[in-house]
């Protein structure tokens, strides 16, 4: 009769043979390094079944990497862009003009103001910036007398590059190396000929990646530092 040791050596045996004929695949893993290769702000495909480390999941908080299941990528129809924009009394005439011409291409949420009674700028760049920092706007822009204290204001915001612009040149150069989120704007300095020029350029125009990609994440690892 066998004994007690012989019966369960036999059952552990059994079992082992059982697990390496029926053992599944090893799964992909995505880690921190798969996360630092998306440029800041982007997006990274989960293939189905990988398993995200944590690490992998803190980088892509601190890099503000959306990690998208491989499934929803096909299934989930692209959103419309919406843009936030906002202006103080000086830059009220030409947010109205400029998101009239919008309007007809992109979701505009008008953070204000609302009249051309005096107001202070930061309050309204603050409004347009958060937007952005939230994702719930995919670009803003922001304008008032010059333009300058607006991008101070933004560039506060964690998460968000702001550029002054003043030219087609300066307006391609924010978006193909710095990959800015958010525009401002000085209606004192420019015509609303040219405000219209430089937005469809900013906007139309995409970050270059490669070896900006690189210095864009230094701008943002100063912004945590300092959080």
């Amino acid at each position: 009769m066998p004994h007690d040791d012989d019966i369960r050596r036999a059952v552990a045996d059994a079992l082992r043979r059982h697990l390496n004929t029926t053992a599944a695949p090893p799964r992909p893993m995505i880690d921190a390094d798969a996360v630092n290769a998306v440029p800041e702000g982007g997006t990274l495909t989960i293939p189905p079944g990988a398993l995200v480390t944590p690490l992998a999941r803190q980088a892509a908080l601190d890099r503000r990497v959306t990690l998208v299941p491989a499934s929803e990528t096909k299934q989930t129809a692209p959103q419309p862009r919406t843009i936030a924009m906002g202006a103080d009394h000086g830059g009220y005439a030409m947010k109205e003009m400029l998101k009239a011409a919008l309007q007809t291409q992109y979701t505009v949420i008008d953070c204000g103001t609302n009249s051309s009674e005096s107001v202070d700028y930061p309050d309204f760049a603050l409004a347009v910036a958060q937007m952005v920092s939230s994702g719930r706007a995919w670009r803003g822009i922001m304008i008032d007398g010059a333009g300058i204290g607006s991008c101070m204001v933004a560039n506060k915001v964690p998460g968000v590059r702001a550029a002054l612009c003043y030219d087609n040149a300066t307006a391609v150069n924010s978006r193909e190396h710095n990959d800015a989120n958010l525009l401002t704007l000085g209606a004192g300095l420019i015509g609303s000929s040219l405000a219209k020029q430089i937005v469809e350029t900013w906007l139309a125009t995409e970050f270059a990646g490669g070896r900006h990609a690189k210095r864009v994440d230094k701008i943002m690892a100063v912004e945590r530092k300092y959080r």
